[in-house]
């Protein structure tokens, strides 16, 4: 069945660097769009960043754009967010999220990985 398995994340410093990890079981996840979405504390959940099935093209959340960075690796079936010049702000539970998949579609999420931006 489709599975997605987060790692990375945890407590850095605001300027620092980060990289949270989403791998598919399952599925490809070169066939499908994939996304990152965010929810920080008290908030509503934010599209953050996008990548296209095939070519790969990617979109950004204004916030985010020029700091993050959206992409897959096809051999390890296996998508990243790398994240610089981060900003206490961007604190979050970071979630990963297929485009729909199957019959009747629907998205599958990763289970969350935690991004705390702190001095």
């Amino acid at each position: 069945q489709v599975q997605l398995v987060q790692s990375g994340g945890g407590l850095v410093q605001p300027g620092g660097s980060l990289r949270v990890s989403c791998a598919g079981s399952g599925f490809r996840v070169k066939d499908y769009g994939m996304n990152w979405f965010r929810q920080p504390p008290g908030k509503d959940r934010e599209l953050v960043a996008s990548i296209t099935d095939g070519d790969g093209s990617t979109n950004y959340a204004d916030s985010v754009k020029g700091r993050f960075t959206i992409s897959r690796d096809n051999a390890k079936n296996t998508v990243y967010l790398q994240m610089n010049s981060l900003r206490l702000e961007d604190t979050a539970v970071y979630y990963c999220t297929t485009e729909p998949i199957g019959m009747p579609p629907r998205r599958y999420w990763g289970q969350g990985t935690q991004v705390t931006v702190s001095s």
